[in-house]
């Protein structure tokens, strides 16, 4: 059940290679990025080993026909060419039906800068992007997450506007100390 609505909303992600060579449909490269991310695996290399190690059990639950899976250059270009705003948003509608929350659960938020997207680095007027997300401890889920500049918002701005649109209630939510500050508690 869970991974079927997952790769249902996987699937409406519009995919942005032409037609020409593709190999392996957008949404099973996604899916294997987030279920290597689920298994301890990072970055390009690490999903391309996920795959790689579990390539027989990939190709016989996912009916992988011809090319079998895809290959961490495939990986890597698809990651890097996503439109990641529209998989955030596919994302978070799927953890918003799967994923229920219980009143007192506790829940995490962070954000953490993605290295390689530092702008003008040398400068005291960096930009970055970051991503920012809501964590459900007891069951080791995301529920949430957003991609922001830092030259364009504020974490502080995106946590609130992530759980307003999360529609978190009755929830305990962890901060760092980022958010502890007077004029917030207004």
């Amino acid at each position: 059940m869970m991974g079927a609505a997952l790769i249902e909303q996987l699937k409406q992600v519009e995919d942005f290679r032409t037609t020409d060579g593709r190999r392996h449909q957008l949404w099973l490269v996604l899916l294997l990025v987030i279920m290597g991310t689920m298994n301890g695996y990072v970055g390009y290399r690490g999903w391309g080993d996920f795959v790689k190690r579990h390539s027989r059990v990939l190709i016989e639950k996912f009916g992988i026909q011809k090319h079998g899976v895809p290959s961490y250059s495939t990986i890597r270009r698809v990651v890097m060419g996503v439109d990641f705003d529209k998989l955030a948003d596919k994302f978070n509608e799927w953890a918003k039906t799967y994923v229920d929350l219980e009143v007192s659960e506790w829940c995490a938020t962070d954000g953490k800068s993605i290295k390689g997207t530092v702008q003008n680095y040398s400068s005291s007027n960096q930009n970055f992007v970051s991503i920012v997300s809501v964590f459900a401890c007891k069951r080791g889920l995301v529920v949430g997450m957003e991609k922001f500049e830092n030259q364009q918002k504020s974490e502080i701005q995106v946590v609130q506007e992530l759980i307003t649109a999360l529609g978190l209630e009755g929830v305990v939510l962890s901060f760092d100390s980022l958010h502890c500050q007077k004029k917030l508690a207004k």
